[in-house]
């Protein structure tokens, strides 16, 4: 069984940063592709970014590029998110997820295979 357990979400001020960590387990970073989603309120839930399990290709949204950094460390079963220079439109609750398929695709979250409960990311203005 596949449980996603996701640590590291707070209150920081613009500008700041925060890691989140997501420990994995009943599965294998080398068989799925993993990453993070978010929902901010009001929002379709979104794709942030993603690592591939076929050659470790990692993808990033749009709002997040340059700021953001995926990682992970197989041996541990834990993912990272590196979150930088953070803004206001960063407040949401991040999602780790495993995806059902080996190459990223976080355009849609139908691929999602699990879900982690979440953790909530606050920056104030």
């Amino acid at each position: 069984e596949v449980h996603l357990v996701e640590s590291g979400g707070g209150l920081v001020q613009v500008g700041g940063s925060l890691r989140l960590s997501c420990a994995a387990s009943g599965f294998s970073f080398d068989d799925f592709a993993i990453g993070w989603f978010r929902r901010a309120p009001g929002k379709e839930r979104e794709g942030v970014s993603c690592i591939s399990a076929s050659d470790g290709t990692t993808v990033y949204g749009d709002p997040v590029k340059g700021r953001f950094t995926i990682s992970s460390d197989n041996a541990r079963s834990t993912m990272y998110l590196q979150m930088n220079s953070l803004k206001p439109e960063d407040t949401a609750h991040y999602y780790c997820a495993v995806l059902n398929i080996r190459v990223c695709n976080i355009a849609t979250p139908l691929w999602v295979g699990s879900w982690g409960r979440g953790t909530q990311v606050t920056v104030s203005s």
